[in-house]
């Protein structure tokens, strides 16, 4: 007979843990199985660690600026070997936080072991049977990989494999223009590796407004990353030691040589071996399970949460989905995903803080828009602190005055964007912070100033 759980949640990433502490404080028994690292994503390959390199990298990057701030100091040398176990040890302490945490919650039981569906309502795990009335999916995505001709016969890096390297690539290859390769572009620059960027569109960060991809662009190549942009036809192949790319189909193509090569071209869900078939669980063509707006799947009592769902790829939007779940089943709150605004983050430096609409997407929704846009070198912190690369920009909705969209890329942009992000939650017109007076000296003491010079888009 299968163990009886009130609860089952396969996947300890972001939405697991807390879920699972909600069941436990509600007094219901609750079987959390994770297959891999406590944590998920963020906490092994993703956030946790990404961003202590970026910390690490921008540290050697200002070291080597010294001088500019009337600093002496001796030649800048990175040891990656210290780089990585500074990484390790942060990753490690968030990996076991995670554990106590859980370890530590009545009525809950933690497996270690891969999770599969007999049935919609019981799982194997390590040849064991439980069972329970609602069963949670919480499995993450991991990297995927492209049929690329050649790829075969090569070795290649991952957003996961990055994490084990521990010295510094002599010429790093990154295919893809977007988010994390663009992360890992400058952060493996700026420890001294050269780093080409190749990527299939026109331009980077394709889901952006033009004039920032151009504005990203700028400050990679400043900083002496090489960027291919219009690169089709991808192929690789090994010449002795080294990588060879071909970038296009054309007689004559471009052709680099890399010494590594990463990928960086999106993310697959982790459903394939969920044996979901034996529970009735619907995915879409690409693998993410179908969830309606407040993460429920097709069948009775089984949910999906996270990046396995398709409905955002973000620990903040994993976080969120256990919120609304929890919401419905104990709070009487029927709190939905359409609710939440769309935000997120480029890290790199200086950061891209990005909510709501794009220009492109509030001049397609129809009807009037104002915008403004504001560069960071007339801001007297950036000034101050030189760092002025970047321009901070809004788009508002004429009549209702409401705010459909906001983009900060430049220092500190990251958190400033939080401030209009709040106002648009709170259904606030933009005269809520233009109106309200802010701390000087600082980055969002502009947003008055900006919203003050909003003119028809």
């Amino acid at each position: 007979m299968p163990m009886e759980f009130d609860a089952i949640i396969i996947g300890a990433g972001q939405a697991g843990p807390s879920l699972a502490a909600r069941f436990s404080k509600e007094g219901q028994r609750v079987a959390i199985i994770e297959r891999k690292h406590l944590g998920g994503t963020c906490v092994n390959t993703g956030c946790i660690p990404t961003k202590t390199l970026v910390a690490s990298a921008y540290v050697a990057h200002m070291a080597r600026r010294a001088e500019d701030y009337g600093v002496d100091t001796e030649a800048v040398s990175v040891d990656m070997k210290r780089v990585k176990a500074r990484k390790d040890a942060i990753v490690g302490q968030s990996r076991d936080g995670v554990r106590r945490w859980l370890e530590g919650l009545a009525k809950v039981t933690v497996y270690r072991g891969h999770a599969r569906f007999t049935a919609p309502k019981t799982v194997e795990v390590n040849g064991e049977l439980l069972s329970a009335g609602k069963i949670f999916i919480d499995s993450g995505g991991r990297a995927a990989v492209p049929k690329m001709p050649g790829l075969d016969g090569i070795p290649f890096l991952t957003n996961s494999t990055m994490m084990e390297v521990d010295f510094l690539p002599d010429h790093l290859l990154i295919v893809g223009g977007s988010y994390i390769g663009l992360e890992f572009a400058q952060v493996y620059r700026r420890f001294g590796a050269r780093v080409t960027v190749v990527e299939m569109a026109d331009r980077l960060i394709a889901r952006e407004d033009p004039d920032i991809s151009e504005a990203v662009r700028e400050i990679l190549e400043a900083e002496g990353v090489e960027v291919r942009l219009k690169a089709e036809c991808l192929a690789v192949e090994r010449e002795g030691e080294r990588i060879a790319m071909n970038l296009d189909c054309t007689k004559g193509a471009p052709r680099i040589h890399g010494s590594h090569v990463l990928l960086a071209v999106g993310r697959r869900p982790n459903t394939e071996d969920l044996g979901l078939d034996k529970a009735g669980v619907e995915v879409d063509a690409k693998g993410f399970i179908t969830v309606d707006d407040q993460c429920r799947t097709n069948v009775e009592g089984i949910w999906a949460l996270g990046e396995v769902n398709g409905r955002g790829a973000f620990t903040h939007t994993s976080y969120n989905d256990f919120e609304i779940v929890a919401a419905n089943l104990f709070d009487n709150d029927p709190r939905r995903i359409s609710d939440r605004i769309t935000c997120y983050g480029l890290f790199i430096d200086p950061p891209l803080g990005r909510v709501g609409m794009t220009d492109q997407e509030a001049i397609k929704k129809g009807g009037g828009v104002l915008a403004a846009k504001k560069m960071m070198s007339s801001v007297g912190r950036a000034r101050e602190r030189g760092e002025t690369k970047g321009f901070m920009k809004v788009v508002v909705d004429a009549d209702s005055r409401r705010i459909l969209g906001a983009a900060i890329l430049g220092i500190n942009g990251d958190e400033v964007v939080h401030a209009i992000l709040d106002v648009m939650a709170a259904g606030l017109p933009y005269t809520a912070i233009s109106r309200t007076v802010h701390i000087h000296p600082t980055v969002a003491e502009y947003l008055p100033t900006l919203l003050g010079e909003l003119k028809p888009l």
